[in-house]
């Protein structure tokens, strides 16, 4: 009779549920959920095999997570449960904290800013889109250490007296070098050394460039990534990364707000009618970020070099170069909205 009375308190308890808010982890999960009357009915901590079964027992429900580490994943399976699942930014989610923090603190915080109306959700992002920018990520990984054996070979055989020039060409050199046998100004252990470098760095390429094949193929493959390489300074790599980040545009009103969303506008610090613009604010998605930056630079760069080809541009870039020698111009009298030091000072700190 107890074990029968106890299930039925835990089944009403579960029947009063409308919305929870989740703090998700590696192992362990908090679980905090209120009612429709805003009162409290159940706080629970959970390991990460708990988690599903805790959830199917549940009606649907509204459900609120931080969009962190496997925020995708989860918020995946628990909507093919019924549930409706909203991410949240995490710096959004932190002004709804009390006191200290820990994990029922954090759960509480995301149940309550879960229900605010002017809350701004991220969209859930399939295993697809997912795979697709895992691609792009792992491309960045591999070029950066590329990047750090080239220098490594570099130093290593400049010790010897042995230098190149920069670019592509120079590095191909030290290869030469490296691998040439009959080349004495080598000592072997140097040899040894560096050719396990140069095979490294091999390796890498043939790597680097197996991926960028396959992101070329979903490119061609993409009527909307073709679509965003159409627009000056995209090319492949910016459009399918663009396309996998952005499931669906409609989200944002204008290019402005596109470009708020992943830090490309100056920072704000107005107060009293007084409006005061700094550099980029530099929010949002910093790989694409990245991306965005070096074709505008690019994009300027053939600005400068056909002026009658990029007429706006040509304006925009003209009208920094007056305001840079005027050196009395305020910040906010920018006619571009980027500052008196116009827009290379700005793009160079993305």
């Amino acid at each position: 009779m107890v074990i029968v009375a106890i299930e039925s308190h835990q089944g009403a308890l579960h029947m009063q549920i409308s919305t929870i808010g989740l703090d998700i982890a590696k192992n362990v999960f908090q679980v905090h959920g209120i009612d429709a009357a805003e009162k409290v009915v159940v706080r629970k901590r959970l390991r990460r095999r708990q988690v599903l079964e805790f959830f199917k027992a549940l009606p649907p429900c509204l459900i609120g997570m931080e969009a962190c580490a496997t925020a995708h994943y989860w918020a995946r399976e628990l909507t093919k449960l019924g549930h409706e699942v909203r991410l949240m930014p995490a710096k959004d989610v932190k002004a709804y904290v009390k006191r200290n923090k820990n994990d029922a603190a954090d759960a509480e915080a995301i149940c309550e800013a879960v229900r605010r109306p002017t809350m701004r959700f991220v969209r859930i992002k399939s295993a697809e889109q997912q795979g697709q920018l895992m691609q792009h990520r792992t491309r960045d990984v591999l070029i950066r250490q590329r990047t750090q054996i080239i220098n490594a070979l570099r130093a290593h055989l400049a010790e010897l007296g042995l230098v190149a020039a920069q670019g592509n060409a120079g590095v191909n050199e030290l290869r030469a070098i490296v691998t040439d046998e009959q080349d004495t100004r080598l000592p072997i252990d140097a040899r040894a050394s560096v050719i396990v470098l140069a095979a490294q760095l091999e390796a890498l390429e043939s790597v680097i460039g197996a991926i960028e094949k396959r992101i070329k193929m979903q490119h061609r493959s993409s009527e909307a990534s073709q679509r965003v390489e159409a627009i000056p300074g995209i090319g492949v790599i910016g459009a399918t990364a663009i396309v996998a980040t952005v499931a669906d545009p409609t989200i944002f009103r204008s290019g402005r707000d596109f470009a708020a969303w992943i830090g490309l506008v100056p920072r704000q610090d107005s107060t009293g009618g007084k409006q005061k613009l700094g550099p980029i604010s530099k929010q949002g998605d910093r790989y694409l970020r990245r991306i965005l930056v070096v074709g505008a630079i690019a994009v300027l760069r053939r600005a400068r070099e056909n002026p009658g080809k990029y007429p706006w541009l040509t304006q925009l870039l003209g009208a920094a170069t007056l305001q840079g020698r005027g050196g009395g111009a305020r910040q906010q009298d920018g006619a571009h909205g980027l500052g008196a030091a116009g827009p290379w000072w700005h793009l160079s700190r993305a």
